[in-house]
């Protein structure tokens, strides 16, 4: 087999490639051996005709083509690897000789992956944040667990107050019709926390116990129901009971009570650690980001629209999960979103765009590097999968392979293991 290059465009190549006479010979036995088997010629068992018949009756073109069908994707396969492209769609194929007894000629016009000039990537001067615990920050912590272990108590003389939760019944009207949706019974309510709509619960403040009370709200422009977004309406509410929080004192006895500490001040320490090792996480996470950034800023690349387009179909089925846990559909949210489609594909673009670049630069950098993933990696990595999810690491190496996802792990690996020598390579400030 012969293979000839030729770059027509920055990301776009055209191979020509010849295969052997007897290649393409081989693969038309194999065409008749297989169409043999679904016809019927009279005088002939099934598959037992000969082949001159069998052209006849079927056509030598079909034949020719179901040879094509079988040769092709094997020497287009060949040439790529002999002219080292790397291919990222599919390619536009044009047979311009394909005789019995001749060399087959066919030609492949095909996007390949862009070549990236890359900048400075090695020594990048990047500052790591400094994390630092205030003890304001752990008197915060305390004071929120101090709000979730809070005793909920019934107020029956007082007044609804900030902080309290109200059970509540109301019906809502709009231009004095009720509306769909607009009435609740024994309705649970937190006043302060912002929830429900704007200005509903700031009007209770102040209400007693079987009061009745008009509330007049106007719903917000972008609400998820068309029907009543910027309408303005009114609710009557009933105050059926008032709940006040009552606090436990910050002491040795709250430290017993929500912890396995004795003392609060070992809950402090254990607070103090834990918000250290996640503000140290983060910043982490921000300083292998932004020397990512760094690198990926100094690189040149011309992106192909089909790794756009694949990276938005990326996000967009990443979006429909998460959508799917929140028991919404993605046609529902774009109807409660007010988008379409194509509207919700261009307000990723930019974000698709970064991720495909960040991608490209990496890969580049690892190729120029000669980093590679090995075996050991691969195992050390199912090894952390297996483990997290309770299961033999052979069974979820199985499982990966037989989904095709091993390559995927690779993949995420090779990028881990480039940020990581990016990152072993800043300079210290």
């Amino acid at each position: 087999m012969k293979s000839k290059l030729e770059k027509i465009e920055k990301n776009r190549a055209l191979m020509e490639v010849e295969v052997e006479p007897e290649e393409l010979d081989k693969a038309l036995w194999q065409a008749y051996r297989k169409v043999v088997k679904k016809v019927n010629i009279p005088g002939f068992r099934k598959g037992k005709a000969p082949r001159r018949l069998v052209e006849n009756y079927v056509g030598k073109e079909t034949l020719l083509q179901e040879a094509l069908e079988i040769v092709i994707p094997q020497a287009y396969t060949e040439a790529v690897n002999e002219t080292q492209i790397e291919p990222i769609d599919y390619p536009r194929l044009e047979v311009v000789q394909a005789e019995e007894g001749k060399p087959l000629i066919f030609k492949a016009e095909v996007d390949v992956k862009p070549e990236v000039r890359l900048g400075q990537y090695k020594g990048l001067e990047v500052e790591k944040e400094e994390v630092k615990i205030e003890e304001e920050d752990v008197q915060r912590y305390l004071e929120n667990m101090q709000q979730r272990y809070a005793k909920l108590v019934s107020v029956n003389d007082g007044a609804v107050e900030e902080g309290d939760v109200v059970t509540i019944d109301f019906e809502g009207f709009i231009e004095g019709k009720p509306f769909e949706g607009g009435q609740g019974e024994d309705f649970t309510l937190e006043i302060g926390t912002g929830f429900f709509i704007p200005g509903f619960a700031e009007q209770l403040v102040g209400a007693k116990v079987d009061e009745e009370r008009e509330i007049n709200v106007t719903f917000p422009s972008d609400h998820p129901n068309k029907d009543l977004a910027g309408k303005e309406a009114v609710f009557k509410v009933l105050v059926k009971e008032i709940k006040r929080k009552e606090l436990s004192p910050l002491d040795d006895e709250f430290a017993k009570d929500v912890s396995e500490f004795e003392t609060l001040e070992e809950l402090k320490n254990d607070i103090r650690n834990k918000l250290k090792a996640t503000a140290e996480q983060r910043a982490e996470e921000e300083f292998r980001r932004r020397v990512v950034e760094k690198a990926v800023e100094a690189a040149e690349v011309e992106i192909p629209e089909i790794l756009i387009k694949r990276q938005l179909e990326s996000i967009i089925q990443e979006i429909e999960r998460n959508l799917k846990y929140q028991g919404l559909t993605l046609d529902k949210y774009l109807e409660m979103s007010n988008l379409t489609l194509e509207k919700l594909q261009e307000k990723y673009r930019d974000q698709a765009v970064k991720r495909v670049k960040s991608d490209l630069v990496l890969e580049a950098i690892a190729k120029a590097e000669k980093i590679e993933v090995t075996e050991e990696d691969v195992d050390e990595a199912v090894t952390r999968l297996a483990e997290s999810y309770k299961q033999d690491p052979k069974a979820v190496k199985a499982t990966l392979a037989a989904q095709d996802n091993l390559q995927d792990l690779k993949y995420n690996l090779l990028l881990k293991k480039t940020v990581d020598f990016l990152v072993n390579s800043v300079k210290s400030a």
